[in-house]
């Protein structure tokens, strides 16, 4: 349980990390404005292309409710300990990551530009996928049901 109770430590730091980058990036979309690009080039051409927004919000704020759920989920679990809500919470990181894969590949191949933040947001998806993922696998009673239990 102890290992468990790190890697959720883990799971929340790195969530909270994700909630900064979204919030600071859903900010700047509802103020008009554009955040620097240090380290690479091409933020401001990925955060106003058409692909920057869904149904008339920023993508950054979908991400932003994805961060704020899994870091709920990882407290929620190092206060209670319910696995339950770890092992939820693990499997779910999934959809952040596919959503990542799916936003990089229009930064490269169809926006042919690349935002910071956005990849900073990718490489967090990326570590609670991991992270999720080492859950899952050092703990195999929490990926699978138990039959040897009378219902």
């Amino acid at each position: 349980m102890a290992k468990l109770r790190g890697t959720a430590i883990i799971f929340a730091l790195t969530s909270f990390l994700g909630m900064v980058d979204a919030a600071y990036l859903t900010l700047s979309h509802y103020r008009n404005f554009i955040p620097p690009c240090t380290l690479v080039n091409g933020c401001e051409k990925v955060l106003t292309s058409g692909y920057s927004t869904f149904a008339g919000m920023p993508i950054s704020l979908f991400g932003l409710v994805n961060y704020l759920f899994l870091f709920v989920l990882a407290l929620v679990f190092l206060d209670t300990q319910k696995t339950r809500v770890i092992k939820f919470a693990a499997k779910f990181s999934v959809l952040g990551l596919l959503a990542s894969l799916v936003l990089v590949y229009l930064q490269i191949f169809v926006i042919k530009a690349l935002c910071f933040y956005c990849l900073m947001s990718a490489t967090v998806s990326t570590l609670l996928f991991a992270a999720g993922l080492f859950i899952l696998l050092q703990n195999p009673r929490l990926s699978t049901p138990n039959f040897d239990k009378q219902s």
